[in-house]
């Protein structure tokens, strides 16, 4: 008797193949960005970069201006996990640490390649719908309460959604502005100085129990 037929493995090389072919044309077209100005770049110049079809690019993104979306979302997502990662792994912690360790999360994942993250950060602000920004945002914001609620040295008084506020606009405004105005060769150096400049000299002062902070 003919033995049956093993069953069919295709799906997963299928779903594997999917996000090949999704990751390379988004890697083509940030590769374009950094040449170029966002409406310079065409569809038919994105999919010849990342050696696919056209119609393999219509399979997975019905415009340019959606797979501009899927990158800034993919990208934020990793700032915020970078974030998370850092809390976690330094809960229990002075705030003055933790601030640090989430301050380094952030620079450690734009300086590798910080020309990417210039566009990343001019296209966020032209492309990004409201609800969407919003609701990535207030991730971020909780991502900070939830840093407070991990240190080991802050007040029972201490005002943590109003300081996950300002934190990250702080911190967003400081790392976005400088990659923008810089170009794509910002001075990481002085950034970090002045993010936790910043940041010290902000939470140190409605927190004056736990000090300023590092200096």
């Amino acid at each position: 008797m003919k033995a049956p037929p093993a069953p069919s493995k295709r799906r997963r090389p299928l779903q594997s193949r999917s996000k090949e072919t999704s990751r390379a044309l988004q890697e083509a077209f940030v590769q374009l960005l950094v040449e170029r100005d966002y409406a310079r770049v065409t569809i038919r110049e994105i999919v010849m970069v990342a050696g696919t079809g056209l119609g393999s690019f219509y399979q997975y993104f019905a415009s340019k201006d959606e797979l501009a979306r899927t990158c800034i979302h993919l990208r934020t997502k990793a700032l915020l996990q970078a974030m998370r990662e850092a809390v976690n792994q330094n809960a229990g912690r002075p705030w003055p640490e933790i601030v640090d360790a989430m301050l380094e999360s952030q620079l450690a994942a734009v300086r590798e390649r910080p020309r990417e993250w210039s566009v990343h950060f001019l296209l966020e602000r032209h492309l990004s719908g409201p609800e969407a920004y919003r609701k990535m945002y207030g991730q971020f914001i909780d991502e900070w309460v939830h840093a407070f609620d991990a240190s080991s040295d802050l007040p029972p008084a201490f005002p943590k959604q109003e300081a996950a506020q300002v934190s990250q606009a702080i911190l967003y405004e400081l790392v976005a502005a400088t990659h923008i105005r810089a170009d794509g060769k910002p001075d990481l150096g002085m950034l970090e100085r002045q993010c936790r400049d910043a940041l010290h000299g902000y939470l140190g002062r409605i927190a004056p129990q736990c000090g300023a902070g590092k200096t």
